[in-house]
């Protein structure tokens, strides 16, 4: 039964967006800076544009879905073809901090900072402005939403509170940035990412089944589609983009394409659908 009183388009019964985090070594870098000094710590990461992003690109071709891609900005320096390709290919890029930085650790103006630099090189390499941003890590703090709402950004990709778009409040008034919310089970990460030294995660345990884990996703998205929300799946191309990993993203777009009643649709276009809709 819908809990849900948003019309989607075309009275869709529920909305998918497919999000992709192409952090590279950044990641690592942000999580253990000494890692500029572990090459077998920072290929972890590199395995991510070098390899998994043209597995995750050409699964999304296969299936014709346009995804939102968050970019850190020093990523787009250092792989501006990468990025240029991701445009070419009718993707949108987002804003995902300059060098992946914890904004819940920096002052305001530090986080100015960041995102001042992350614009000028996601811009100058792909050629168009992000209106989206998602926070490294997740974290971020009040006079984050207050920047982002300064620049001129459309939206937030880095909260839990709501499996539905809303928007940000500030003083109790309701202000023009739109949260779109994330889940942990949606996310590929927390399943898939390993490292021994330095121990990510910290307890170690972990390299999930990857069936359970593809049935996590299809289940999950039968009650998105139940309940009338927005799924937003987050994937990295150095997890997901592995041999054997690329098909679990094949096989869930495959799953997501089976009904005709679902609204596909990228971060900005669901920003600014529900910017009309909901204001």
């Amino acid at each position: 039964m819908p809990d849900n009183n948003i019309v989607w388009p075309n009275n869709a019964k529920c909305a998918v967006t497919v999000t992709i985090n192409l952090d590279a070594e950044y990641f690592w870098l942000s999580m253990f800076p000494d890692s500029i000094h572990r090459p077998k710590t920072l290929s972890m990461g590199q395995y991510g544009p070098h390899r998994g992003l043209q597995r995750v690109l050409d699964a999304l071709d296969q299936y014709g879905i346009s995804a939102t891609f968050f970019v850190p900005g020093k990523v787009a320096e250092i792989y501006p073809e990468h990025i240029q390709e991701i445009v070419r290919r009718g993707h949108e890029i987002g804003h995902h901090g300059y060098a992946h930085e914890n904004f819940g650790h920096l002052t305001v103006e530090q986080q100015r900072e960041a995102l001042e630099k992350g614009l000028e090189s996601l811009e100058k390499v792909s050629g168009t402005r992000p209106v989206g941003f998602r926070a490294p890590e997740g974290e971020m703090t009040q006079g984050t939403l207050d920047l982002l709402q300064e620049m001129g950004f459309l939206y937030s990709s880095s909260l839990f509170g709501d499996d539905r778009p809303y928007f940000h409040k500030r003083d109790g008034q309701q202000t023009s940035l739109i949260e779109l919310p994330l889940h942990w089970e949606l996310n590929d990460f927390p399943f898939f990412a390993f490292n021994y030294t330095p121990a990510f995660p910290a307890g170690q345990g972990r390299i999930a089944n990857y069936t359970q884990v593809l049935s996590t996703w299809k289940e999950e998205l039968k009650g998105y589609y139940e309940y009338g929300l927005h799924y937003v799946a987050q994937f990295d191309p150095q997890t997901i983009g592995t041999p054997g990993r690329i098909a679990l993203l094949e096989q869930l777009l495959e799953f997501i394409r089976e009904k005709d009643d679902v609204w596909i649709c990228n971060g900005r276009e669901m920003a600014e659908f529900y910017g009309v809709n909901r204001a």
